[in-house]
């Protein structure tokens, strides 16, 4: 089996359904000591782009998929591995059956800019439909927009 902890707009299912087809759900859980920020804004995307960094203290939600090679690869595309956008990393997720490692992906450029409005919602209702606190949520919707 191979893992891949989905956060920002990842966490729609219909989403992922479309950029790794072979790819179950097989349940979610939490990025501990890292949080969600934002950064690339130089890349010509509608502002800056979701990513995560370390930080004690913080955690990111996350959706968990059994992602297929094949699927694993596709999603190496969809997320700029080759052209150096993202970079995909092994993390810890914790779950209610307790700890496993999973793959995800980090923007490979300095933390900072403001994300569209667009993309903050788009993100915010995956992590709804995702399941989600209400208050992490809030968090997403909350966020400063460009």
């Amino acid at each position: 089996m191979t893992l891949y902890a989905a956060y920002g707009s990842n966490l729609d299912p219909a989403q992922m359904k479309e950029r790794a087809p072979h790819a179950p759900v097989i349940g979610t859980g939490w990025i501990r000591n890292w949080r969600l920020t934002f950064g690339g804004e130089d890349v010509g995307w509608e502002g800056a782009l979701a990513t995560i960094v370390e930080s004690p203290g913080s955690q990111v939600y996350v959706m968990l998929y059994d992602v297929a090679k094949r699927d694993l690869r596709q999603l190496d595309v969809w997320e700029g591995v080759e052209a150096g956008l993202y970079t995909r990393i092994r993390v810890r997720i914790f779950t209610l059956d307790g700890e496993t490692l999973a793959w995800t992906y980090v923007l490979d450029a300095y933390e900072g800019g403001l994300p569209s409005k667009r993309y903050v919602a788009i993100m915010a209702d995956a992590a709804e439909r995702a399941g989600a606190p209400s208050d992490y949520v809030a968090d997403l919707r909350n966020r400063p927009t460009a």
